[in-house]
This record gives C-alpha cells, sequence and structure tokens, in this order.
C-alpha cells in the first residue's frame, strides 16, 4: 500500500528553509516571488582586461547598497537574485584551483561542442532551427579546455590552444542579476540606479529582459502561448533543514518528493551523497564566513547552500503556435468529418501541452486532474496517453512513473524520474498577446531559470532524454511538440490515433551556465 502523505487540500505543501541555512541561502532558491509581479533581468560584463587591473570584488560590495542580494530567511518589500558564469568569476580574480573545482559542465559552459548536440542547439557548424536564425546573441563565452578532448591527461585548468573550433557569441555575460519589483516604473527607477552604481567599475549591462509575472483576471499566470504556467514543482524534504509553513518537518512527498541535496550544494541529493560544490583553500582570500568543509582539511566550503543555475532566453513565436493548431485541426476534420466534430484548435494545443488552458491535467474519457491537484501517476490514470498523450510536453518533462514498463516497476521508475528533477524560477519576459494572436514583430518568450546541484544528471538528462528523444515512451521519430524541433505528433485515440504536424515554436536566443552562490559565498566573492 502506498504510504502518501495528504496534501494541503490536495495542493502542494508551501515549504521554507530552518535557520541557520535561510539566512545563508539566496531566496531565490525557495520562492519565485509571485508577490513582486514584475521584473528585471540584468546581463553584466565585467569590462576591466584582466584581474591586475580591476579584477575583485568591490564592484559587488557597490551594488549590495543599491540592490542587496535577498536571503531566504524574511520576505523583503523588493527582492533580488545574482549568479555569476565560469568566465565571470574567472574575470574576478577567484584563485585558479577553486575555479577547477566546481562540476564540469560549469567550467566548460552551455556552448561547448558536446553541450551544444546534447542540447539540441547546434550540429556541426549549423545551428539548429530551435536557435533564432543567425545563432545565440548572448553567453558566458567560456574559454575551452583542452583538458576536454585531450587524450592526455593533465589538469583541468592547464588552458591550452583550442583542440575544436570554440563557439562565440556577439555578448559577454559575465554575471545575471534578477530584479523583483512591485511595479514597472520601480523596476526602470532601480535598474537606472543599478547602471550608474556599476559604471564606475567598469561593469556594463549588456543585455536586459523585463520579466512578467502578473496573473488574468482568473488569478491565472500564464505563458505566452496562453497556457498555465509554474505548475508541478518538486518538493525537497530533509529533515531539520526544510519545513512546512506551520513549522513542521517536510516528510517525503510521495510522487514529488526530492532530497534536499537536488537543489542546494553541501545537503544529501537523490544518491544518498552530499552534492559536491566547489573548495576554497583556507588563507585564500577572506574564508573567514565560509564553512569549514566537512571532508577536505585545510578548505573552505564555498559552495554549500549555492546551486548551479541554468538560464536560457526562449524565444515564443506564439503567432506561428496557434495557425499550426488551427490549420492541424482543419486538416484533421477535413479528412474525418464524421468522427473529428470534437477536434478544435484549442483541442489540439492542449494535448501538444498535455493540460488545459487553466492547467488541468488532461484525462482519458474527456476528463481532467485539477490543477490542485500534483498527488498522480500516470500507469493508473492514463497508462497509453489516452488523455495526456505521451509524447506531450508535460509527459516528457516529467513523465513520474508512465515509463514503467510493467505494474511491478511504478515504484522504480517513479523513484528514478523524481532524481532528475529540476526546480523551476523562470518568468516570462515581453508585451503579453491576445489569443487568438495577430501577427507582430514583438520580442517575447519566456527567460528559463532552473536550480540543480548534478547539470548532466538534471536538466541535461531531462533535455536529452526526455524532451528530444524520438523514441521516447515507445514513440518514433517525434520530439518535444511545443519546445522542440518542427516535426510530428501522435495523439492516441480510440479506436484511431491522430499525427499532426508542428513547427518550431521556440528558439533559443542565448543560454549559459551559472553558480548562484550563497550569502557568505558572495560575501567572499564580494572581498576578493
Amino acid at each position: 500500500m502506498d504510504q502518501r502523505p495528504v496534501s494541503e487540500g490536495g495542493r502542494t505543501p508551501s515549504w521554507h528553509l530552518a535557520a541557520p541555512d535561510n539566512a545563508q541561502t539566496q531566496g531565490l532558491v525557495v520562492s519565485g516571488f509571485a508577490a513582486l509581479p514584475t521584473g528585471r533581468a540584468l546581463f553584466l560584463e565585467f569590462g576591466w582586461k584582466g584581474v591586475k587591473k580591476k579584477g575583485g570584488g568591490a564592484w559587488l560590495e557597490a551594488l549590495r547598497k543599491v540592490a542587496r542580494v535577498s536571503d531566504a530567511e524574511k520576505p523583503d518589500p523588493r527582492a533580488a537574485a545574482m549568479g555569476f558564469t565560469w568566465s565571470g568569476l574567472q574575470k574576478m580574480g577567484l584563485n585558479a584551483n577553486a575555479l577547477a573545482s566546481f562540476d564540469r559542465p560549469f567550467k566548460e559552459g552551455m556552448f561547448q561542442e558536446d553541450r551544444l548536440r546534447r542540447l539540441g542547439d547546434r550540429r556541426g557548424d549549423a545551428w539548429q532551427g530551435t536557435v533564432i536564425p543567425g545563432g545565440p546573441r548572448w553567453s558566458g563565452n567560456t574559454p575551452l579546455d583542452g583538458a576536454a578532448v585531450d587524450d592526455e591527461a593533465r589538469a583541468f585548468d592547464d588552458r591550452q590552444e583550442d583542440p575544436e573550433q570554440r563557439v562565440k557569441t556577439p555578448l559577454t555575460v559575465h554575471a545575471l542579476l534578477l530584479l523583483y519589483c512591485e511595479h514597472d516604473e520601480a523596476a526602470e527607477d532601480w535598474c537606472e540606479r543599478v547602471s550608474k552604481t556599476l559604471e564606475p567599475f567598469e561593469v556594463r549591462v549588456v543585455h536586459r529582459l523585463p520579466l512578467d509575472l502578473r496573473l488574468d483576471p482568473q488569478g491565472i499566470a500564464r505563458e505566452h502561448f496562453g497556457f498555465a504556467d509554474g505548475i508541478s514543482q518538486p518538493i525537497p524534504f530533509e529533515a531539520g533543514t526544510v519545513v512546512y509553513r506551520d513549522g513542521g518537518d517536510v516528510p517525503k512527498d510521495y510522487w514529488n518528493g526530492v532530497p534536499l541535496g537536488e537543489v542546494l550544494m553541501g545537503h544529501r541529493n537523490g544518491h544518498n551523497e552530499i552534492a559536491q560544490g566547489p573548495v576554497v583553500a583556507d588563507g585564500i582570500g577572506d574564508t573567514a564566513g565560509l564553512p569549514p568543509h566537512p571532508k577536505g582539511v585545510g578548505f573552505r566550503d564555498l559552495g554549500r547552500n549555492g546551486s548551479y543555475m541554468v538560464v536560457r532566453e526562449l524565444k515564443q513565436d506564439v503567432y506561428a503556435f496557434w495557425e499550426s493548431m488551427r490549420a492541424a485541426a482543419r486538416h484533421i476534420r477535413e479528412r474525418d468529418p464524421e468522427g473529428s466534430a470534437h477536434v478544435t484548435t484549442t483541442w489540439l494545443a492542449e494535448r501538444v501541452v498535455g493540460r488545459d488552458t487553466h492547467g488541468n491535467l488532461l484525462c482519458p474519457l474527456g476528463g481532467t486532474i485539477p490543477v490542485a491537484d500534483n498527488d498522480f501517476g500516470f500507469w493508473d490514470r492514463d497508462p497509453h496517453g489516452m488523455g495526456c498523450p505521451l509524447g506531450s510536453h508535460v509527459r516528457r518533462a516529467n513523465p513520474r512513473d508512465g515509463l514503467a514498463p510493467t505494474e511491478a516497476d511504478k515504484q522504480t521508475l517513479l523513484d528514478a524520474a523524481n532524481n532528475h528533477r529540476i526546480l523551476r524560477r523562470g518568468r516570462k519576459y515581453g508585451k503579453t498577446i491576445s489569443v487568438p494572436p495577430t501577427p507582430d514583430d514583438v520580442d517575447r518568450g519566456l527567460l528559463f531559470i532552473c536550480l540543480n546541484t548534478d547539470i548532466t544528471r538534471q536538466f541535461e538528462f531531462v533535455q536529452q532524454t526526455w524532451v528530444l528523444n524520438p523514441n521516447f515512451a515507445t514513440l518514433y521519430d517525434e520530439t518535444d511538440p511545443l519546445i522542440g524541433p518542427k516535426g510530428t505528433m501522435t495523439i492516441p485515440e480510440d479506436p484511431l490515433r491522430r499525427i499532426i504536424d508542428v513547427e518550431t515554436f521556440v528558439q533559443m536566443a542565448g543560454g549559459e551556465y551559472f553558480f548562484l552562490p550563497s550569502m557568505p559565498a558572495l560575501d567572499y566573492l564580494g572581498a576578493l
């Protein structure tokens, strides 16, 4: 019998961190700052040439006077979060051995050749259709490390001539500052003060995006395609550290529970190991505020209560999406006039996503699972995808127990799926368009942000093995119909199945892996 905790009225329980971890962790980890509906993403470049000339963290200390990064201890009337690319930490003068102690994907960057292929962005010398024409606008432009492809063993940080062609973007991003505010006017004023504060330190805002989480008249936060967003998040647990809103320990949620170490370094992860993070040797800078490393004598834990932050700017073509759904619905009705009266534009769009426009999960026989109910598996409710299609976006992003080959394997596959979960903290950007839309030239999309401690096992696995896998869940030659490349999608129905053509609706305009430091780690970087 399943030992499942009862959710709070069927809703995902609200969790937070207990002291002292709450004061040591950036607030972005435990909150999407939903009470602050607008914001700005400021992409920063360090303009100085070499560490010896400018470098260090003086700019960070000055910035904190006008835009203090929020911790997870108490809510602020406005909030801020900050992450750094590998090249940004290098420019600031972080010790070379400390730089080498980061996880390999972070050191290589999102635009390393193998990662570009794994994420579906580039094949050989050609950008794929899921990338904006001409290639992405920004990245960390992380220097390529020859040790990544060398046959001869040598230190990872021993950088030599690039053995493969390095992909470079026009804009280089060394840090990302996220500002969350009560209204647009205040956000613009805040951005202006931040820019003026950074100017004397040769830190420039090279790219910016307006962030939006405003609710519609029904009280729903919607992404630009018109669907409810921010549904189904993992629920971290760790005795004595993660607590419910009423102060009690959070037990492992049966369906969505993940160990805290999947989100924060220095805590136990899904493999019952301490999630590893970067370290710095005693005496290298002011390490007094960093905790001693539990296993490394003479080292301080630079990573504890930090995380890796994956950021991708995803441009959405809302008009193309709804036009494609309209054309596919019309084609089906013309080919099958007697059996397809129910096939409308919205009906198809909902099956591409896997939920209706209000966020309720699709079920067989026209039913839905209410958006408030996140305690479910696919095996018992919809094993063959008759309601929520096997290849739909939500089913690929989190298959739960749906990939189990037999009933006896349900628990194993659910546990395996939860070992790849990511904590999403993204927001849409650009002007909201009405549905059905009319074509325009407005730049709009999603600034995808997720937190994880193992980029390869979590984010990259989800992207490669679930989202872009052409043989996912017994399908053939199909990828994610919402965020994948142009192709087809199968929609099971009784007694037939329908196959529709889908276009490319989402294109990556920039991306990188960031280190989201803890509050003590921010202090350390500011004192460099």
